[in-house]
Parts: C-alpha cells; sequence; structure tokens
C-alpha cells in the first residue's frame, strides 16, 4: 500500500468498484475511466438498488412532474443511487441522510456526476420532516415530490417486511408526509403483500411492480394528496425486450370483480407470465389481453396458437404432454437425462419430482408439471 494512503478507505473502494462492476454498471464504468467516484462501505452497496431500478425511479419521477420546475426530497438517501437518477428530472433536488459518511460520499459524487441542482442534509429523516411541516421555518421550502425507502431491518438487523416494522414507520408518517407533498413515491420490500399495502397506504393511485430479468426486486407506491380515482399496476420486466404490462385494477377492488380466462388443454404454446404480473395478481387480466386460455384456475399457466412478439411472459413450444403413468413418462422424457423443471399447482415439489423422473437440472429441455381444469395431472415437455 503506498505511504499516506488509508489502507481501510483503499480496501473500500476497490470492495466497492467488484460490486459495482455487475450492480451500478455506469458508475463502475467512470471510477474504472478515472472519475474519482467514493464508493460506500459494503452493507450500503449491498443495500442501494441496483441500476436498472433506479433508472426505473427516475422515469417514473418524470412521468410524474412532467417538468423540471418541480422539486423532490429524498429523506432516506443512503448511497444516493436512486437519487441521482431521479434528481436529473426536478428543478431543485434534496437528499436527506443521517449517517454523516454517507452524506460526505453523497456530495461528493453528486458533484462529479454533475447534479448541481443537488443540496444534501445530515438529519434524521423524521426530524426533517418536522422541520418541514412548520411554515414559519423559511430555509424548508414544501417539495413536490418526496420519495422514501424506509429500512426494512430491526434493531437487531434482523428482516422486516410489514410496513409498520420499517424505519421510518410509514403507517405513522404518512399523514404528514401528504400534508407536505403533492405527491409521495415510496419503495417498499418485494414481499410486501399488495392488497394489504393498499388497505394501509392513503390515496393510492399507481403500483409499479419492478422485476429485473424475471426476479421481482421491489415495489412502488404512488400516493397523492388528493384522493385519486383511479388506480393502475405497472408490472415491469428491467432488461428484457417486453412490454410493460399496464392494468387498471380500481373496479376490481370496487367491485370484486376480478377478471377470468377461458380454460383449455395445452395447445400450441405455453405463456408464463413474468413475476411482476404473478405478484400483482393480475395473470387473468393478462389472459385476457392478449386471447390466451388457462390451463387451470391455479396454475397461472396460458395457452395459445401462436409466439407473441414483446409479451410480458416467457413463452414455450409444447412438443408433447403425457400423463403421470410409466409408459406415458416414457415416451414422454426418451432419453433426456436433464431438463428444466416447473412445478406450478401440481401435488410435488420440484426437488422431489426431480429425482423421481431421475433428471438433472439445465438443458435445452423444458418441463411443466401442472394440474388440468379437469383436475388431472401432467407433464408438458417444452422448448423455449
Amino acid at each position: 500500500m503506498p505511504e499516506g494512503v488509508n489502507r481501510t478507505w483503499a480496501l473500500q473502494q476497490i470492495e466497492g468498484y467488484q460490486l459495482a462492476k455487475k450492480k451500478l454498471p455506469q458508475w463502475a464504468s467512470l471510477f474504472a475511466e478515472g472519475n474519482d467516484l467514493h464508493f460506500p462501505p459494503r452493507l450500503s452497496m449491498e443495500q442501494c438498488s441496483s441500476e436498472a431500478t433506479a433508472r426505473c425511479k427516475g422515469s417514473i419521477i418524470q412521468r410524474l412532474v412532467g417538468d423540471n420546475t418541480c422539486s423532490l426530497t429524498d429523506l432516506t438517501g443512503g448511497y444516493g443511487i436512486d437519487f441521482s437518477y431521479m434528481a436529473r428530472h426536478v428543478g431543485r433536488s434534496v437528499y436527506v441522510e443521517r449517517n454523516e459518511e454517507l452524506c460526505n460520499i453523497a456530495r461528493h459524487n453528486f458533484s462529479l456526476l454533475g447534479l448541481s441542482n443537488a443540496e444534501v442534509i445530515n438529519a434524521d429523516c423524521e426530524n426533517y420532516l418536522t422541520q418541514l411541516s412548520d411554515n414559519n421555518n423559511a430555509p424548508f421550502t414544501s417539495p413536490t415530490i418526496i420519495f422514501l425507502d424506509p429500512a426494512r431491518r430491526d434493531s437487531a438487523g434482523g428482516k422486516v417486511f410489514a410496513i409498520e416494522d420499517c424505519t421510518p414507520n410509514l403507517v405513522m408518517l404518512q399523514d404528514s408526509l401528504l400534508n407536505i407533498a403533492d405527491t409521495v413515491m415510496v419503495k417498499l420490500s418485494p414481499m410486501l403483500d399488495i392488497t394489504q399495502a393498499l388497505r394501509t397506504l392513503r390515496n393510492v393511485s399507481d403500483v409499479h411492480i419492478v422485476s429485473v430479468k424475471g426476479e421481482c426486486r421491489e415495489l412502488l407506491f404512488i400516493m397523492h394528496k388528493e384522493e385519486p380515482t383511479s388506480l393502475t399496476y405497472h408490472c415491469v420486466n428491467l432488461e428484457t425486450e417486453e412490454e410493460i404490462f399496464q392494468h387498471d385494477v380500481t373496479s376490481e377492488f370496487r367491485h370484486n370483480d376480478m377478471p377470468v380466462c377461458r380454460y383449455a388443454e395445452p395447445g400450441n404454446i405455453l405463456f408464463e407470465p413474468n413475476a411482476s404480473i404473478m405478484k400483482a395478481g393480475v395473470q387473468d387480466a393478462f389472459g385476457n389481453r392478449y386471447g390466451l386460455r388457462k390451463l387451470h384456475p391455479n396454475s397461472n399457466l396460458y395457452i395459445g396458437d401462436a409466439p407473441i412478439d414483446l409479451v410480458p411472459a416467457r413463452q414455450f413450444r409444447i412438443v408433447a404432454v403425457s400423463d403421470f403413468s410409466k409408459k406415458g413418462l416414457k415416451n414422454l422424457l426418451g432419453d433426456i437425462e436433464q431438463a428444466n423443471l416447473t412445478v406450478r399447482n401440481f401435488p410435488s415439489t420440484t426437488d422431489a419430482l426431480r429425482r423421481k423422473l431421475k433428471i438433472k437440472e439445465g438443458g435445452s429441455v423444458y418441463l411443466f408439471a401442472t394440474t388440468l381444469h379437469d383436475g388431472s395431472h401432467v407433464l408438458i415437455r417444452c422448448s423455449k
């Protein structure tokens, strides 16, 4: 280590860069090109958003504000990845973070990233919110939009998922937030039950269910000062060419009238809706939108006659279908030794069925074990 170099800091930067190469490719590229971006301690790197999901939030902010005359306050700044992509679309932006080291890193990085409109404030978000609520406190200008990403860990470091268990407690703060800002965007755990969250949160107009390459990463709830007239789900699968699936669920919540698909036997093409659609529970609306039929009320697998471009689902060409008799399985599987096995609405786990079928994971064959609408169990062999 060269003389005069802080060893702890240097190792932190090396480790941060290694993590950023996968999670924050643009920042890693800037760092590799000689830009003096600073990386935080490992925990902050692990907890920060990925570049893909941060860009998604930036695009949402851009649609919400319409122009750059609005102001944004991020009450839970962290490493500042989300903030850096959202702040580009507003006229004034404020980053609030209680960790002084993260504030210093953010202040340094924002200047390098050209965020001249960004103000960094080292404060507890609840204290800062109290100051915003005081109309007589002139320096604290009310923002147009507030962003909040409550910490999902308890005092012992364990993970929590319920809204009221996160820090800060959004349930207790939401009235104050909506009194101050016109719009509030909240990032919550992908493990959260969306319907339950909607019963807890006020004036939600949009829920963005954000996946990356088929893995659900986060839920974004858009709340407004005024009660909205509609509720829309936006099912996003980033880093794919799939279309964003938008569905107005307002009438379904009011009348408990969820869409129902027609049922069918396996046909030509099998469709498996993406993780965001499944998380949102709007898979039947997806099936209806694309004219598909369903195998069973609980299978969440759909059948079509031909492939569909950019559909928000995995598509497979059905090669053969079998029951679970020895003869049927022998004819279906042939001499294959490995396959990608998925179990949907079927009385066995994936591991147990794989052992029974004596096949390893992987290869170019795709198998779906499921139940048809008549109650029979089948194994569907597909190619992608």
